[in-house]
């Protein structure tokens, strides 16, 4: 009997600490791709949902006991991350974000071809001492990687302004189209608030609660927003540290959802999305609404201006820090529904035409490719080969 080739792609481990939010669901979706691909693919992360949710993929999970934050048990996170690499044998290692960047780097020490994915730069999020610390390790620990990934130009050009120094490459972030998609603005919001008036203009913010992540500033504005439209409601989707000192200080018209497995009936049942970040790379919360056909107001910060078109960035973009502002350009847009609906098409149309997860996905791969060299093709590869005059068509 005949025995089906098996797949020969090169091992890809990631290394991943947070597991939640926009780095988590980069992960997930680079992890589908890749095993998609052939690639054989190892996330290496700190048990939980996450983790049970890559092993449905089909990935090859190995615990990796970690805390969000640097501390005094980053040696023993080293040691496991080493014994783990011994184990394991990757001919790649794409870690992500700041502590797993730190730790792997550490780990691997360039043994292995390494990519390092800041999802927005770790100096950026403290201040004084510990801000310059993080800078001088980044300096330093870029000799560690054979490629900085960046998820947009402004994230690159602030790595390098900062004294950053390596080979970098830039892969917008993407979004699942299909997964993301319009749905009736009623029908999704009778389900999720059957208690609040349907025609109530609705502003959904997605995102951890955090400093990061500006809902401070947004309950800052929200009282200039109500006072133009009395109507108005405001839910917080999301769970992080925060979420006390916000509670405690929002009035009746705001409700907090807590986290949620699923994002996406939230773009669909808001009138509007807003991100007040104070920092980021390319936050994925706008790009999602965008491709719901919903429109947003975020903060100007890095990628923000690259994730919009250019309707999008004269409308919808404010200064971080800025509730005045932030206030105007939200009651603006609950006021005018028209304007709005133009705005989430066009949206839309920018994302599928710009920011498809497949797309962000074979960027990523043609850089593994650069990396590794040439590789021999898997199975699934050649089972996927198009004749000549097929490509020729597709292409024309």
């Amino acid at each position: 009997m005949h025995q089906p080739e098996p797949d020969v792609g090169p091992r890809v481990l990631h290394l991943t600490q947070p597991v939640d939010g926009g780095v988590a669901r980069v992960v997930a979706d680079l992890t589908r791709a890749q095993l998609a691909a052939g690639l054989r693919v190892t996330v290496a992360c700190p048990d939980g949902p996450f983790a049970a949710g890559l092993r449905s993929l089909g990935a090859d999970v190995r615990p990796w006991a970690a805390t969000r934050q640097p501390g005094p048990g980053l040696a023993g996170e080293v040691r496991r991350l080493r014994r783990l690499l011994d184990a394991v044998r990757p001919d790649l290692v794409h870690a992500h974000s700041a502590k797993a960047g730190l730790a792997g780097r550490l780990a691997v020490r360039g043994r292995v071809p390494t990519v390092f994915q800041p999802h927005a730069w770790s100096f950026e999020a403290v201040g004084g001492t510990t801000a310059a610390l993080a800078l001088r390790w980044e300096r330093f620990g870029a000799r560690w990687a054979d490629r900085l990934l960046c998820v947009s130009e402004a994230e690159r050009a602030r790595g390098v302004a900062a004294g950053i120094g390596g080979r970098w490459s830039v892969v917008p972030n993407g979004v699942d189209t299909g997964r993301f998609h319009p749905a009736p603005v009623g029908t999704v919001r009778a389900g999720l608030l059957p208690d609040t008036d349907p025609a109530a203009p609705l502003v959904v913010c997605v995102g951890r609660l955090c400093r990061q992540k500006g809902q401070d500033v947004l309950l800052d504005a929200w009282q200039d927003v109500v006072r133009q439209v009395p109507a108005a409601r405001l839910v917080l989707v999301g769970d992080g540290p925060d979420r006390d000192q916000l509670a405690a200080r929002a009035p009746e018209s705001v409700r907090f959802a807590g986290a949620v497995d699923d994002c996406v009936p939230w773009y669909q049942a808001a009138d509007l999305v807003v991100l007040p970040s104070r920092w980021e790379g390319m936050a994925l919360a706008p790009l999602e609404a965008l491709s719901c056909g919903r429109p947003v107001v975020v903060t100007d910060v890095d990628g923000a201006r690259e994730s919009l078109p250019a309707a999008l960035a004269s409308r919808c973009l404010v200064a971080p820090d800025d509730p005045r502002g932030l206030a105007r350009a939200v009651a603006d847009l609950l006021l005018d529904p028209l304007l709005r609906e133009s705005l989430g098409h066009r949206g839309r149309r920018n994302v599928l035409s710009t920011h498809d997860v497949r797309r962000t996905a074979g960027a990523v791969a043609d850089l593994y490719r650069d990396l590794l060299g040439p590789q021999p093709p898997t199975a699934r590869e050649k089972a996927r080969v198009v004749p000549t005059e097929c490509r020729e068509s597709i292409h024309s």
